[in-house]
């Protein structure tokens, strides 16, 4: 018999994570923990972790369809994916969790990152704050020994936003240090093309979500316009279904797609954001949602596994060390390689 237990935590950030949607001070996830009869002693942990406000399944019943979708497993013994596909973060959670009961020590997947063999470049990311806040995480991120930088925009003035781009490449050419921008949705479309077009003076390697997600239109047209290259994230939000995601890429024909299993479809979903993207030509790197160690380890294991040694880009994958009170698992974080070591 299989037994599932749900357990609600909420993580506390060690500073607040501000975004252009507003300022995270705590995380909470629900915890799966999954028991089959057949294995004493084992549990399979896995995390659901929706993001208020912007997770399709942030939804105020989150823990009454959370528990149906857990019992509709234990009883049928299979993840009912066609049911849980409009619930993102809730597939990821289960999916991490029947994968970490038949695991050793939580290597859910068998590649050299899992045995310990190589780490995944990821990026140095630099949060939203003042001007002073960000030049000094900026600085902090270069002295730690990353060369791909992603700053967070659109919370700031625009032209301190560019002084702060300036200065790094002041020092720091495009083949020393890449930067990547995230305005989460940040821009308007009355001016995010000349915002973006003084953006990649700078050379920066692309722009996250310029606009609000839903303007399939404004959002083609920037991607045809632009001389800046645009990676699509929110817009991937509720896209649940295959058709439904090819027609928003052949329709907007973005150069870049940034997966996040929670909230992109879970390993399942993800899967088929980056095959459709790469039938079509358009780049992908995975990146975590602000999940505990227990979704990160299953995010960076899920992304050596689905890139294998095609891994050229920096990943998304720095949120490890966020949380005061984090949950114990063996990834660890060296300069700009996340490892996972026993």
């Amino acid at each position: 018999m299989i037994h599932i237990d749900i357990e609600p935590r909420i993580f506390h950030f060690k500073q607040p994570a501000g975004t252009s949607r507003g300022v995270y001070t705590e995380r909470k996830s629900w915890m799966i923990h999954l028991q089959d009869d057949s294995m004493p002693g084992k549990i399979g942990i896995g995390e659901c972790a929706p993001l208020p406000d912007l997770s399709c399944d942030a939804i105020a019943d989150y823990d009454k369809i959370l528990r149906a979708m857990c019992d509709m497993y234990c009883i049928k013994g299979e993840i009912p994916y066609e049911a849980l596909r409009p619930y993102p973060s809730m597939l990821f959670g289960l999916e991490t969790a029947v994968m970490d009961l038949k695991a050793e020590n939580h290597r859910i997947f068998d590649t050299p990152f899992s045995r310990g063999e190589k780490g995944i470049t990821i990026n140095g990311l630099v949060w939203m704050g003042n001007y002073q806040e960000m030049l000094q995480r900026m600085q902090n991120k270069i002295d730690e020994g990353f060369h791909c930088i992603k700053i967070k925009i659109g919370a700031i003035d625009f032209e301190k936003e560019i002084e702060l781009i300036k200065i790094i490449r002041k020092h720091f050419p495009k083949k020393v240090i890449e930067i990547r921008v995230d305005a989460n949705g940040g821009f308007n479309m009355n001016d995010a093309l000349q915002k973006m077009e003084r953006l990649a003076k700078y050379d920066i390697h692309s722009i996250e979500q310029p606009i609000k997600q839903k303007q399939w239109k404004e959002m083609a047209s920037l991607c045809k316009s632009s001389t800046l290259d645009i990676a699509l994230d929110e817009e991937l939000i509720g896209i649940n279904i295959p058709d439904m995601k090819r027609e928003m890429l052949d329709t907007i024909q973005p150069k870049y797609v940034v997966i996040k299993p929670s909230l992109h479809g879970g390993m399942k979903g993800s899967k088929e954001w980056i095959d459709m993207a790469g039938e079509r030509g358009i780049g992908s790197w995975i990146t975590s949602a602000l999940e505990s160690n227990v979704g990160l380890n299953a995010v960076a294991q899920l992304c050596a596994y689905l890139y294998g040694d095609t891994i050229t880009m920096p990943q998304g994958l720095g949120t490890g060390q966020l949380f005061n009170d984090n949950i114990q698992m063996p990834i660890v974080m060296e300069g700009e390689k996340i490892w996972f070591k026993l």
